[in-house]
C-alpha cells in the first residue's frame, strides 16, 4: 500500500512530469500520469513492462515506486525487438 507522507517526482520519457506516493505500483503511477508501460505475463516473467528508473531496469508490473534521496526519478521505456 502507498505510503502518502512521501511524495515522488517522476519525469516520463516523454517528458511529461507527475508526482505520485511512494509505493504505489509503477502501472498505476504510469496511467494515471497518462504514459503507456507495454505488458505482457503481468507476473514478472516476460520482461515487456521493464523500465528504467534512474538507471536500474525493473518490470513495472511487479515492482512499486521507490523512494529516492533527491526525491525524484526519470523514467525511460525499454525497448524490446519481440514486443
Amino acid at each position: 500500500m502507498p505510503s502518502e507522507s512521501v511524495m515522488v517526482s517522476i519525469q516520463w520519457p516523454d517528458g511529461r512530469r507527475s508526482r505520485c506516493p511512494k509505493g504505489q505500483d509503477w502501472l498505476v503511477a504510469s496511467r494515471e500520469a497518462g504514459v503507456h508501460i507495454p505488458t505482457g505475463c503481468l507476473g514478472g516473467s516476460c520482461g515487456a513492462c521493464e523500465i528504467e528508473v534512474n538507471g536500474t531496469v525493473v518490470r513495472a508490473c511487479i515492482s512499486t515506486v521507490p523512494a529516492p534521496a533527491s526525491g525524484q526519478l526519470m523514467v525511460e521505456l525499454a525497448t524490446d525487438p519481440h514486443w
